[in-house]
């Protein structure tokens, strides 16, 4: 069993787990192309949860540790790039993700009032109709993320946006295909708050539990939001991080 040393102000054990899962890759215990030990495995060693496990593996999959394959397990791919040049941005990875791919459920698809934040992003009325698409992703029994995207009618038009079935393509794929549209660039806005509607519910955390939320604009080459979308996260299962140079 690992004995981690206590400390005043200890880490939830999921962070505990996931530091020293990092650690042995920087330092070669386990090298890319390696199997990490199964999640019983782990369950034993660090005396945790299976729930704690699986929360580490997700963090170390989203920050591009690990790579997890149902059936195989946890691959190692090594210790990530910079932040600004890995595929874990949130609005990227929407962007690109079929709504068929396993764990992703479309909750619902219909017009609304755009809210306040997402019509400023649009550039209209407070009010305006959009047309909203959600979606939940669950991986390994346990809600990771609520997006939801806003689309103007215009942009709906001759699309397969407002289809309640998921849609097999990416975002970008498809409206790239039928569109001719080209994200050019992605502005995010990262926020914490408590759930609000359904969120809780839907990821199946307490209502007084804080989610983090990220508001991206998806902006054309002449710097024009053609598109909106939301990610709800539970905070904890979530965790933020980058890497910058230090001008002299």
């Amino acid at each position: 069993m690992v004995v981690m040393s206590s400390l005043e102000f200890e880490p939830p054990k999921y962070v505990r787990v996931v530091l020293e899962l990092r650690r042995r890759i920087e330092n070669g215990d386990y090298p890319p192309g390696s199997l990490l030990p199964s999640e019983s495995q782990l369950v034993r060693e660090f005396a945790v949860g299976r729930t704690t496990v699986v929360r580490a593996l997700q963090m170390l999959q989203q920050d591009g540790w690990i790579t997890r394959e149902h059936g195989r397990g946890s691959f190692v791919k090594g210790r990530p790039g910079p932040a600004g040049v890995r595929a874990s941005r949130r609005g990227l990875a929407l962007l690109d993700r079929p709504e068929t791919q396993p764990g992703v459920t479309v909750v619902d698809v219909g017009q609304v009032d755009a809210p306040a934040e997402v019509a400023g992003l649009l550039g209209l009325d407070g009010g305006s109709r959009v047309l909203a698409r959600r979606a939940l992703t669950v991986r390994d029994e346990i809600a990771s993320d609520l997006v939801t995207c806003w689309f103007p009618p215009e942009l709906v038009y001759g699309t397969d946006l407002d289809q309640p079935g998921p849609l097999p393509v990416g975002l970008r794929d498809h409206l790239r295909t039928v569109k001719d549209l080209r994200v050019d660039h992605i502005s995010e806005r990262l926020t914490a708050r408590l759930p609000v509607g359904d969120e809780a519910r839907l990821l199946q955390i307490k209502k007084s539990a804080p989610v983090l939320v990220m508001v991206a604009g998806m902006h054309d080459a002449s710097d024009v939001v053609r598109f909106a979308a939301e990610v709800v996260m539970p905070g904890s299962l979530h965790e933020l991080e980058d890497v910058y140079s230090v001008p002299d």
